[in-house]
């Protein structure tokens, strides 16, 4: 069993994470967990916290409103092997609290503890039935901005 998700050095305080561990379908040729996977996952990881915090589908949904990722950037760092537990966490680190937010993820590799995987969303907030850019709703300030968390001036991208 590996550490609480607190005692790894995580880039910023007070992550979101989940436990992942790459299955047979997730290895690719070379051996090791494709590319794509870290996609898929921090879709899974970024959707299940908004959920902690009290946004599902249905609330966009009946809103009106999403936050659609206008760009993605992910650094590979390290491979990750069929069994090994991961630890992939997240957190949203900026927001204009008008139109666009910010999403970061990191995952940490615990029988090494070393960080795998760095990545960054820049997301932008769309009305869903028309795709176009549209203000964040009230409801999605009250929840997203105070688990904001302060990411440095000169930190703008993953290492």
């Amino acid at each position: 069993m590996s550490s609480p998700a607190t005692e790894y050095d995580w880039d910023y305080p007070t992550p979101f994470t989940l436990t992942l561990t790459p299955g047979v379908a997730d290895i690719d040729g070379l051996n090791h967990t494709n590319n794509s996977v870290y996609v898929r996952w921090c879709d899974s990881v970024g959707w299940a916290h908004s959920e902690a915090l009290g946004l599902n589908l249905a609330d966009w949904q009946r809103l009106d409103r999403a936050m659609a990722i206008r760009r993605g950037e992910y650094d590979y760092l390290l491979p990750s092997v069929l069994g090994d537990e991961l630890l992939l966490s997240t957190w949203i680190t900026r927001s204009d609290g008008r139109l666009i937010m910010e999403r970061r993820f990191q995952m940490i590799r615990p029988r090494d503890r070393a960080t795998v995987m760095r990545g960054r969303w820049e997301l932008v907030c769309i009305e869903i039935s028309s795709g176009k850019p549209r203000r964040l709703p009230p409801a999605f300030n009250d929840i997203y901005l105070p688990a904001m968390v302060a990411v440095p001036p000169t930190d703008h991208a993953p290492d």
